[in-house]
């Protein structure tokens, strides 16, 4: 039988994986993978995915799509155990790290897509109609997008880039910033 502290210790992993798991909602991404990504996180173990489908009361297809998924998102790792043929699953521990890989995810899935269909869309109105006043200002709109766009992917290549030091370097200042204003 565990002991108390070994109990509470559990039950504090239990309620972030269950925290972590509401959050997915306002993420975008299922609750599931979050809650296995938070599994992974919290324990800071290495992990196969029968340890994840019982610790989490969830299928192995469940496991397995959103080990998947989480490989993707460049936010676990595979690890070996020697001897062993299972496949382990260890999540990235540093926080500024994971959230880097987040960020360069959500770009690559969600902006890049937008700004390449903004660029369409712009070229489609001025096509047949370049001196039409309609046109030229809808065009005009589609390129405030764009630039808006283009100056956000490139902060993020800046902030988010393989490097890691743009990220932090901007939170912090962002957040001596904020001390100040609310003092």
């Amino acid at each position: 039988m565990p002991d108390k502290d070994t109990t509470d210790l559990i039950s504090a992993q239990d309620e972030f994986i269950r925290v972590w798991g509401q959050m997915a909602s306002a993420w975008g991404i299922s609750r599931t993978m979050a809650e296995v990504h938070a599994l992974l996180y919290i324990t800071g173990a290495e992990l196969c995915a029968d340890d994840v489908m019982e610790r989490l009361a969830i299928s192995r297809g469940n496991a397995s799509i959103s080990l998947r998924a989480l490989l993707d998102w460049g936010v676990i790792r595979r690890a070996h155990k020697k001897g062993d043929r299972k496949d382990y699953f260890v999540a990235e521990q540093d926080v500024w790290t994971m959230f880097r890989a987040i960020v360069r995810g959500r770009l690559k899935r969600e902006v890049e897509p937008l700004v390449a269909s903004l660029y369409e869309l712009r070229d489609l109105t001025l096509r047949d109609k370049p001196s039409d006043d309609d046109a030229r200002l809808h065009a005009q709109r589609l390129d405030a997008l764009l630039e808006f766009f283009q100056m956000l992917g490139a902060l993020a290549a800046r902030f988010a880039g393989p490097s890691g030091e743009g990220l932090r370097a901007a939170a912090s200042l962002l957040y001596e910033n904020t001390e100040k204003d609310d003092a």
